[in-house]
């Protein structure tokens, strides 16, 4: 995971090594202050020379305005590293799903690939900010503050050394835990981005029907189930902070007993307690940061494995190493094709299916829900690859060409249209991206969208919205043939009556035999 995420980071990489070596010059400076603060009162204070007060003074608000220069700019590093390495995620991610197979995207559902590309990047954003600044900051915070508190008193630092064990093992029982219950959260965030997604797409039939009600109830049921969850990880994680707080204070609690002891038998002096009890709360607070930056860690390790998932997914259907980059003409030939979603030679859509089409004909494919009239002209331009069988396409087979190529030849209108976000010649050019204004108004006369276009105000500037959803249905037909002609394929397949027809007909039947009786 780590490794495949880790590719993303490319042209960041400088900020990330930078970001680091800050910290390490910020740590080394606020280090000094305290054993700088020790000097300054012992040599200074309790001897009253103001001479060296005054220069020990001016040195100590040099170091501490270094080191504030030095965490402005780690922090400047840090923002910049992090949101790039979450931008090239989202760009890796989206480019891998443009080369998905329709068997791809039915593996992880769109709402699911949503959610990955959303929250599970925000969440490694946040991690990796966070281990670029706190998960650097904090050890090394440890081992600068470790060196100069035994510098100043071995036997008392040895006291909080005892603690570190007992903390490290507070932490792997807390992410032993907690990580499978975010691992799941994540999966009902699916759940719920899909209720969410299908909801808003159909509205329009909820409010028909009347059932907001029943939607309601569905939302909040998926969203007590994360609610549960999270609740439940949290109230994991949250015995992070009583662990760390107990060590923290009764670390202080020791150190002060003994340290009283040590200045009244004068083998301590005041200054050298007071950066000891500097040092020994860098320490501690270090380690509070380091059980944050594990906790967060166990929390952005679930969307790690779900992004590593989608990049590391290889497309079910690639070009062959010397791909055909030309279709001869539109002939299409069926042999013995047989087809499964699943994969499963028992549970078959389509079985020994031999179909031939020569190119320049117009065949009507006829036949009841569900009899795999979609899936059969799927497999023309290779949506999903044959269980068993060949298609072949100008007299080559499907699996030979340039995928590219393939699908620039074939234009298919189905039965749910699509429209984009746009105006309707920037939709239209879908079809052909450098198509002349007089080719569109051509394609949309013969679809017959031409004269509804001109009764708009903007005609051809006309902004269609989301889903089309300004347009009426018959209109969003029309646009979309329109576009199919606009691509002059080789091949063009239609799905968008076949239902309609057959309801008519079932319709019309039934009318027909009522009559027959009377």
């Amino acid at each position: 995971m780590i490794k495949t995420l880790a590719k993303c980071v490319r042209e960041y990489k400088v900020a990330s090594i930078i970001t680091p070596v800050f910290i390490i010059f910020e740590v080394i400076l606020e280090v000094l202050i305290p054993y700088l603060m020790a000097d300054l009162i012992d040599n200074g204070v309790e001897k009253g020379d103001m001479d060296y007060i005054w220069k020990l003074g001016l040195t100590l608000a040099l170091v501490a305005f270094a080191s504030l220069i030095f965490s402005a700019l780690a922090g400047k590093y840090a923002a910049v590293a992090s949101s790039g390495f979450a931008k090239n995620l989202r760009h890796d991610m989206f480019y891998k799903i443009q080369g998905f197979s329709f068997g791809n995207i039915d593996k992880f559902s769109a709402a699911s690939l949503v959610t990955r590309m959303t929250t599970d990047v925000t969440n490694i954003q946040n991690s990796y900010q966070m281990i670029l600044r706190m998960a650097f900051r904090a050890p090394c915070m440890m081992i600068f503050a470790m060196v100069m508190s035994f510098r100043v008193n071995a036997s008392l630092s040895l006291i909080f050394v005892i603690f570190i064990p007992v903390i490290a093992l507070a932490l792997g029982i807390i992410i032993k835990f907690a990580h499978p219950v975010f691992t799941r959260v994540f999966k009902k965030y699916d759940k719920l981005n899909n209720i969410v997604q299908e909801n808003l797409h159909g509205i329009r039939v909820v409010k028909s029907f009347v059932r907001e009600d029943y939607e309601t109830r569905k939302f909040r049921q998926a969203s007590n189930e994360i609610y549960k969850d999270f609740s439940k990880a949290e109230k994991i994680v949250n015995f992070n902070m009583p662990v760390m707080q107990v060590c923290i204070y009764a670390c202080i609690l020791l150190i002060s007993w003994f340290a009283a002891k040590l200045i009244v038998y004068g083998d301590m002096t005041t200054g050298e307690l007071t950066s000891m009890m500097t040092y020994i709360m860098q320490i501690l607070m270090s380690l509070m940061f380091i059980s944050i930056v594990m906790v967060m860690i166990t929390l952005s390790r679930a969307s790690g494995e779900r992004i590593a998932e989608v990049l590391k997914e290889e497309p079910d259907i690639k070009a062959p190493e010397s791909p055909v980059t030309e279709v001869k003409d539109g002939s299409i030939v069926f042999d013995n094709v047989s087809f499964s979603y699943a994969g499963d030679k028992d549970r078959l859509c389509l079985k020994n299916t031999d179909l031939n089409i020569r190119s320049g004909e117009t065949i009507g494919i006829i036949g009841g829900t569900g009899s795999s009239k979609s899936t059969l002209v799927q497999l023309i331009p290779r949506l999903y690859d044959t269980t068993g069988g060949t298609v072949s396409v100008g007299g080559r087979n499907v699996r030979d060409y340039d995928i590219e190529a393939l699908r620039n030849s074939v234009a298919m209108v189905l039965q749910k249209n699509v429209l984009f976000s746009g105006t309707i010649e920037e939709n239209l050019r879908w079809g052909n991206e450098n198509a002349t204004d007089e080719e569109l108004v051509k394609v949309c006369k013969l679809a017959c969208a031409d004269e509804f276009i001109q009764q708009f105000p903007d005609k051809y500037k006309t902004r269609i919205e989301q889903g089309g959803t300004n347009v009426s249905g018959g209109q969003r037909q029309r646009l979309c043939i329109a576009r199919a002609l606009l691509k002059k394929p080789k091949i063009l397949m239609s799905l968008m009556f076949i239902s309609i027809v057959m309801v008519m007909i079932t319709l019309s039947r039934a009318s027909g035999e009522r009559i027959a009786q009377s």
